[in-house]
């Protein structure tokens, strides 16, 4: 059902204070709606206020491991939107009880309280089949959604990117201080970068009307690029050269067996059996365009907008010249 969204419609965002959330915040302030913030840690969420106009932005305290949070976080809301995620496990937040159990309590929620929109931000490669028990998890929670909220919406974005993302920034942080960067499995899985603002164009999309309910689309970028070319336009956009070496995907399990034991790992064994599977959109989503095309929304290129925040990365600091 499309929302007409104004002044008087409130919308629960779950996980709205994170890299993708505070895109999907803004965009959805721009509207005139209210807008409530449902994180486990309301006290961190302050940097929202500013997206929205004086008392149009709420914080409150939610965590989906406790359904009863949840339930009181979607009380009185018009549509609810998840885009909690993990991506890697951490002591009680796991996938199952994150990406999994959370999604069918917000859709349980969603449902009792007769909202009218429910958009689930999932993932491309989630798969109840795979290997990876990141890409095991989403797929059970789109699952759970489906079956508790049959008309949501689930959206399945490829590598995400914008100014915090957790991918530019990383490699281009770690080809500021390492001699080589890994090209894991030779370099070849293949990404679709999309804009974090393209994904929040979507999100409102969605609960406006212009998706399909109970159908799944997929979010990719104008460009596919293989795990070499990506590395290389990061070390391009930093003014840097590092040699490339490829790591066979035998030798990253092995070093992601002892990575993963740290604090904040740099890499886990999940994440590279993720590795082994390209990640752009299928064939299918496209022919039925199940899209961001198919939403009506041109996608932003990575040349269009990573340049600009990796500039701090330069080898002479921002100011260096950069030709494209």
């Amino acid at each position: 059902m499309a929302i007409r969204l104004d002044s008087s419609r409130l919308v629960t965002v779950y996980g709205g204070s994170g890299f993708v959330g505070r895109h999907v915040v803004q965009a959805l302030a721009r509207t005139g709606c209210r807008i409530r913030v449902a994180v486990r840690r309301p006290d961190l969420a302050g940097h929202l206020q500013p997206l929205g106009g004086v008392g149009q932005i709420h914080a409150v305290q939610a965590n989906l491991r406790f359904p009863e949070s949840v339930a009181q976080a979607a009380e009185g809301a018009d549509a609810l939107v998840n885009l909690v995620g993990i991506l890697f496990e951490s002591g009680k937040q796991s996938f199952s009880s994150v990406q999994a159990e959370g999604p069918r309590w917000i859709a349980q929620a969603a449902k009792a309280v007769d909202a009218q929109a429910l958009v689930n931000v999932s993932a491309i490669g989630a798969d109840a089949h795979s290997l990876s028990h990141y890409a095991k998890s989403k797929a059970a929670g789109e699952a759970h959604v489906l079956k508790s909220f049959p008309e949501a919406v689930i959206l399945r974005p490829s590598i995400v990117f914008g100014p915090e993302d957790e991918f530019f920034n990383r490699f281009a942080a770690l080809a500021r201080m390492a001699p080589v960067l890994p090209l894991i499995g030779g370099g070849k899985t293949r990404f679709q970068p999309v804009f974090v603002g393209d994904v929040a164009k979507a999100v409102l999309a969605s609960i406006q009307g212009g998706a399909m309910p109970g159908r799944t689309y997929e979010l990719g970028g104008p460009e596919i690029l293989n795990f070499k070319e990506v590395l290389q336009r990061i070390l391009h956009y930093c003014g840097r050269r590092k040699l490339l070496v490829p790591v066979p995907f035998w030798l990253a399990y092995t070093k992601a067996a002892f990575l993963q034991l740290l604090p904040s790992p740099l890499l886990t064994m999940d994440q590279v059996r993720l590795l082994e599977s390209d990640n752009v959109v299928s064939v299918s989503a496209k022919t039925s365009r199940r899209t961001l095309e198919g939403l009506g929304i041109d996608p932003v290129p990575v040349d269009a907008i990573v340049p600009a925040y990796l500039e701090r990365f330069r080898a002479r600091g921002e100011f260096a010249a950069f030709r494209r």
